[in-house]
C-alpha cells in the first residue's frame, strides 16, 4: 500500500526569520506580535497599572536558526520519494543544525540576569528560557508599560503590555510568553442539557453504566483487533490544569477495568500536578487519560504536560507546555491538546510544531464543539497547518463493547475555515477543491474526526461519575492519539520509523482509491456546513476504519535485518587472537539465514566465525575470532565483516589492532562510572611483557595527579582510600612499563556528587500561604532538581511537585499553600549521575486565618450618627489588609461609603445620611492573597 502515499506531500513551512544582528544603539522589536488588539483599537478601558513590585514569570523564546534549511528539510522529511523520508531528527540533532547557538542562548541570559530577572528554568533545544522579575524590572527591561484593562466583553479586568516590546539585545527574540492574561483557555468539552438527560438517558450502545462508552468501547469500535495495543509507544496529553488520579483509579474501578500504563504528572513551570474542586475541576484532564489509555492499553507510558492557564488570572504558558513536548527523554511520537484559547499572534507557537515534525511527533488538537468556525469565540490551535484538527461525530455500535454499526456528524462539531486566515496547505489544496463549502486560500478543518456525542462515562472532580452526560471533540482528539500509538506500533513491528505528522498521508489516502476501504465516511448530520462523500468541514475524512487505516498509513512491511560488532576494536599481540561478537537482529518480517563473511584481513590474520551463518529467522550471535601470525606488521587494520541472506547484503566493521607487547588495561571502576568516596579499589589486566605499572589520579586533565598515586607497582590493583565528592571529572592514567619504556591508557570518570540542600525557608519554621519561595544549594554533580511538599509523611506530594528542574536552577515558588497549621513534608530530590537522591525537611503550615469581625457600632438594628462616625474591628488572625464598604441596596453593595484598603482596624466616616434606611455594612479580610468579609446592618438617623 506503499505506493497509496507516494505523491507530493506538504511544504511545512512558517515564515519565520532566522536570527537577526542588529545594532544595539535602538531597541528592536520580537519576531512576533504581543499586544492585543482590544487594547490597540481602545475596546478595552485602561483602569490602572500592574504594580511595580508584582512579581512575573517570563518564558523568553528564541527564534529557529536556519529557518530556510529548515523548510527544505521538512519538505524532504515528508516527501516519500526523497531519500530523507521519515528520517527523523534527535533532540540533540534538530538543536545542532537548527536551534539557537549556544552563544546566542548565553547572551540571552546575560541580558536577562543583566536586568534583574532571575533565570527559573532553561531547555535543552536552547528555545525556552523562563525567567522571573518584578513589573518593574519587565518595564524597563522591556521599554513598555503593564496595563491593567477592563475585558470588553467579560465582567473581569486582565494585565497585557501597552506596545510591543523592544529589548537591547543584539539578538532578535521570536517570542515573550507571559505578558498578558488575556485569553481564558477553554476545553473542548460540553455538559449536556439536563432536561435532554430525562427525556433519553440511555441514548448509547456502550459497556458502561447506563449504556455510557468507556474508552475500550471506542478500541472495539474503531479497531476492533486485540494485536496492536500501543506497546513500546507514549503518549503526551497537554494541559493547562492537573488532576487527581483518585478520579481515573475510580473510573476503571467502576468499568470493572485494570489499568496498565504508567502515568507521570509533569508540571512544566509552578502549575501543580494535583487538581481538585471547589478551585480546580479535572474533568478534562481525567477523559483525556480514559480515551488515549482505552485506544492503546498496552502503552509505555502517559505523560501528562501540566502548564499555568486554566486557573483565575493565571498568564498562559503554552510555549513551556509544547516545548517540554519537544524536548522530552523519550519523545512522545503522539501528542494530543483538547484546549483551545487565542494568542495574541497566532504564528506563536510554530516554532514548537516545526519542531514536532522534525522530530517526528503528531499533535492532535480538537476542533472545538461550537459548530462553524466563524461564529466560534476562538478555535486556534485546531486550525494550525502543523495540527492534525479533530472534529465530532455521533457513533453507534451493535452492542456493549461491540464494532461499529453507524455514524453522523454531531451537530455541535467544529470545522470551517481558518478564522486566523492560515494559507492552505498543500496537501489540502486538491481535497478542498471537491468540497463545495471549503475554501481554495485558507486552510480547512477537521482533518479527520471520531465520537464526541454525549455517551461517555466520566469519572471527575472527586465526585460521583456521570454517564451520557459529557461530550466533545476532546473525546474525539485523545482517542485519535491513542489510535496512533497503534499505527507507530505497527510501524515498528514492520521495521519502519514513527510516522511523525500524518496530513500529507491522510489526504493522500482520503484521495486515493481505497478511501472507503480505511476511513468510515460520514455523509449526514454534522454542524451547519454539513456532510458530504469525501471531505468536508464537519467531519473532515471520517473515522478510522479499523487496522485498514493503519496498514495504509504503514505501508507494507519491508524485511530487513541489522549487523553489529562488540567491540568495534580488537588488540591482539603477534602470536595472539582475539574476539569480537557479531550479532545480527530482523525487522519487518524478514526470514533467512544469514551467512558471514570477512574481508580486509592483512597478511597473516585469519578470521573465523562460530557459527559460521546465523539460522532463519535470521536473529542471533556468532563470534568472530581474529587470529594474528608472529609475522603480521604491527598496524591498525580495518576488517568488514558482511551477512548475507533472503537477498540483502549488510555490513558492519572491526577495527584490528596489531600490537608489539600490551599495556594493561582498567578493568573495575568501568570507565565513564561514578566513583565511592572510600575504598575506592582499581584493578587492571597484566598486559603483555608488563614490568610494573602505577595509577594516576586527578581533576585538572588527563595525566594529572592531584588526588591520588599509587607508586610504581608489580600487582594488578591498588585502593583509593579516601576521594572527594563534588561531581567533577577525575582523570585516570594507568602506567605500565615495557622494555623499560612507559606506555599508558586514559579513563574517565566522575566523582560522587552531592545532593542540593535547603536554603530557604530554614528547617522546621512555619510557611507562608501565597508566594512562598524554597531556595537551595547547587549540590555537586546535580543535573536537576525536584521539590515536593505534602502532608502524609515524608515523600508525599499532594500539596505540590516542581517537575523537575535543570540546573542552575536553584530556586522554585509556590503560589498558595493551605494555612492549617499541620506540619509539611518537603523532599528535595537531587539527579546526580542519572540517579536520584533525597533529602528530606519538615516545615509548619501558617495557622488558619480569621476574619475581622466588627466591634463599633454594634451589631443588628444601631442607629448611626450622620457625621463622623467611628468603626472600629478585631485584628483576626493572618489578616493583611482591610476594607469597609456601606451600601443601602442590599448586602455587598458600597454606595455611601468605601474605605480602600487599609492595614489599621478603624477608619471614620465623614457622613452619612438621616432617611432611616438600613445601611448594610461588609468588612473585608484578606487572608493569604484571598479576601474573607463579615456582613452586618445597621440603621440611618
Amino acid at each position: 500500500m506503499i505506493g497509496r502515499l507516494s505523491v507530493s506531500l506538504l511544504t511545512i513551512v512558517a515564515i519565520i526569520s532566522g536570527v537577526t544582528i542588529i545594532s544595539q544603539a535602538q531597541p528592536e522589536p520580537l519576531l512576533t506580535r504581543h499586544v492585543r488588539e482590544v487594547t490597540r483599537n481602545g475596546q478595552a478601558h485602561l483602569v490602572g497599572h500592574l504594580p511595580a513590585t508584582q512579581s512575573m514569570r517570563l518564558v523568553l523564546v528564541l527564534p529557529h536558526r536556519n529557518q530556510a534549511e529548515l523548510d527544505d528539510f521538512l519538505k524532504e522529511l515528508y516527501d516519500p520519494q526523497s531519500a530523507s523520508y521519515r528520517k527523523f531528527l534527535t533532540v540533540e540533532e534538530f538543536t545542532a543544525r537548527f536551534g539557537p547557538t549556544q552563544e546566542d542562548y548565553d547572551s540571552v541570559i546575560r541580558f536577562a540576569e543583566a536586568n534583574g530577572f532571575t533565570v527559573v528554568g532553561t531547555s535543552r533545544n536552547r528555545m525556552n528560557l523562563d525567567v522571573t522579575g518584578s513589573v518593574a524590572n519587565v518595564e524597563k527591561a522591556l521599554h513598555l508599560a503593564m496595563g491593567v484593562y477592563q475585558h470588553p466583553t467579560e465582567n473581569r479586568t486582565f494585565f497585557a503590555p501597552d506596545r510591543e516590546p523592544a529589548l537591547d539585545l543584539a539578538l532578535q527574540l521570536w517570542h515573550i510568553s507571559g505578558l498578558d492574561n488575556y485569553s481564558i483557555p477553554k476545553p473542548g468539552l460540553v455538559r449536556r442539557d439536563a432536561s435532554v438527560l430525562t427525556v433519553n438517558p440511555n441514548a448509547t450502545t456502550g459497556s458502561g453504566p447506563d449504556a455510557s462508552f468507556l474508552g475500550s468501547d471506542m478500541r472495539a469500535a474503531y479497531y476492533g483487533g486485540t494485536a496492536l495495543t500501543g506497546s513500546g509507544q507514549s503518549i503526551g496529553l497537554f494541559e493547562f490544569l492537573g488532576t487527581d488520579l483518585t478520579d481515573l483509579a475510580t473510573y476503571y474501578t467502576n468499568a470493572g477495568q485494570t489499568n496498565h500504563v504508567p502515568v507521570t504528572l509533569k508540571s512544566v513551570d509552578t502549575q501543580s500536578t494535583s487538581c481538585a474542586e471547589p478551585t480546580c475541576d479535572d474533568t478534562e484532564q481525567t477523559l483525556d487519560m480514559t480515551q488515549a489509555l482505552g485506544m492503546a492499553p498496552g502503552m509505555s507510558s502517559l505523560v501528562m504536560y501540566i502548564g499555568t492557564g486554566g486557573l483565575s488570572g493565571q498568564t498562559l504558558d503554552d510555549a513551556g507546555i509544547f516545548n517540554a513536548m519537544a524536548t522530552a527523554s523519550p519523545l512522545n511520537h503522539q501528542l494530543s491538546c483538547s484546549w483551545n484559547w487565542k494568542p495574541a499572534d497566532s504564528s506563536t507557537d510554530n516554532v514548537y510544531f516545526e519542531e514536532f515534525a522534525a522530530q517526528g511527533q503528531n499533535l492532535f488538537v480538537d476542533a472545538g464543539d461550537d459548530g462553524n468556525w466563524s461564529h466560534a469565540e476562538f478555535v486556534w490551535p485546531a486550525d494550525s497547518v502543523y495540527v492534525t484538527s479533530v472534529g465530532g461525530t455521533d457513533l453507534a455500535t451493535t452492542g456493549a463493547a461491540g464494532p461499529w454499526a453507524s455514524e453522523t456528524g454531531w451537530a455541535d462539531s467544529g470545522g470551517g475555515i481558518s478564522p486566523d486566515d492560515f494559507a492552505i496547505p498543500s496537501w489540502q489544496v486538491t481535497a478542498a477543491a471537491g468540497c463545495g463549502a471549503c475554501s481554495q486560500t485558507y486552510r480547512n478543518g477537521p482533518d479527520v474526526s471520531a465520537n464526541a456525542d454525549f455517551s461517555f462515562y466520566v469519572c471527575a472532580d472527586q465526585a460521583a461519575c456521570t454517564a451520557n452526560e459529557y461530550g466533545g471533540t476532546s473525546f474525539a482528539t485523545p482517542m485519535w492519539a491513542g489510535y496512533m500509538a497503534l499505527v507507530n506500533q505497527q510501524a515498528v513491528l514492520n521495521g519502519k520509523p514513527p510516522l511523525g505528522f500524518i496530513n500529507p498521508a491522510l489526504y493522500t489516502i482520503g484521495l486515493g482509491v481505497d478511501y472507503g476501504l480505511d476511513f468510515h465516511d460520514i455523509t449526514s448530520g454534522g454542524n451547519t456546513l454539513g456532510t458530504t462523500s469525501g471531505y468536508d468541514l464537519s467531519t473532515g475524512w471520517g473515522s478510522p476504519k479499523g487496522s485498514a487505516l493503519i496498514d495504509a498509513l504503514v505501508g507494507t512491511p519491508t524485511p530487513d535485518f541489522t549487523i553489529s560488532a562488540s567491540p568495534t576494536t580488537v588488540s591482539v599481540a603477534p602470536g595472539k587472537s582475539g574476539v569480537s561478537t557479531i550479532t545480527t537482529a530482523i525487522a519487518g518480517g524478514f526470514d533467512a539465514a544469514i551467512a558471514l563473511s570477512a574481508t580486509g584481513q592483512p597478511t597473516g590474520v585469519t578470521a573465523t566465525f562460530n557459527p559460521t551463518s546465523i539460522a532463519a529467522p535470521g536473529s542471533g550471535n556468532s563470534t568472530l575470532t581474529l587470529a594474528v601470525a608472529s609475522t603480521t606488521a604491527i598496524g591498525m587494520y580495518t576488517i568488514t565483516v558482511k551477512g548475507t541472506g533472503g537477498g540483502l547484503t549488510e555490513s558492519t566493521k572491526v577495527t584490528l589492532s596489531v600490537t608489539g607487547n600490551v599495556p594493561a588495561t582498567m578493568t573495575t571502576p568501568a570507565s565513564g562510572s561514578t566513583l565511592g568516596t572510600s575504598n575506592v579499589k582499581f584493578t587492571w589486566t597484566a598486559g603483555t611483557g608488563v614490568t610494573q605499572y602505577q595509577l594516576w589520579l586527578g581533576t585538572s586533565g588527563p595525566g594529572s595527579s592531584g588526588l591520588y598515586t599509587s607508586g610504581w607497582l608489580t600487582t594488578t590493583s591498588t585502593t583509593v582510600t579516601s576521594l572527594p565528592a563534588k561531581g567533577a571529572t577525575v582523570y585516570a592514567r594507568l602506567y605500565s612499563t615495557i622494555d623499560g619504556k612507559n606506555q599508558y591508557n586514559d579513563y574517565t570518570y566522575t566523582e560522587a556528587g552531592a545532593p542540593a540542600t535547603m536554603s530557604t525557608p530554614a528547617q522546621g519554621s512555619t510557611l507562608g500561604t501565597s508566594n512562598v519561595k524554597f531556595t537551595w544549594t547547587a549540590g555537586y554533580g546535580v543535573t536537576q532538581y525536584n521539590l515536593w511538599l505534602g502532608l502524609s509523611g515524608p515523600g508525599s506530594s499532594s500539596l505540590y511537585t516542581s517537575g523537575w528542574l535543570a540546573a542552575p536552577t536553584t530556586s522554585t515558588t509556590v503560589t498558595s499553600l493551605p494555612g492549617n497549621g499541620v506540619t509539611v513534608y518537603a523532599r528535595l530530590y537531587s539527579t546526580i549521575g542519572g540517579k536520584n537522591q533525597y533529602v528530606d525537611y519538615t516545615y509548619t503550615e501558617a495557622e488558619a486565618g480569621v476574619p475581622a469581625t466588627m466591634t463599633t457600632p454594634a451589631e443588628s438594628g444601631t442607629v448611626l450618627g450622620t457625621s463622623e462616625v467611628p468603626f472600629a474591628w478585631t485584628k483576626g488572625t493572618a489578616v493583611t489588609q482591610y476594607q469597609l464598604w456601606l451600601g443601602t441596596t442590599g448586602a455587598g453593595s458600597s454606595g455611601l461609603y468605601t474605605s480602600g484598603w487599609l492595614t489599621t482596624q478603624s477608619t471614620t466616616v465623614p457622613s452619612l445620611p438621616a432617611k432611616g434606611a438600613t445601611v448594610y455594612a461588609r468588612l473585608y479580610s484578606t487572608i493569604g492573597g484571598k479576601n474573607q468579609y463579615n456582613d452586618y446592618t445597621y440603621v440611618e438617623q
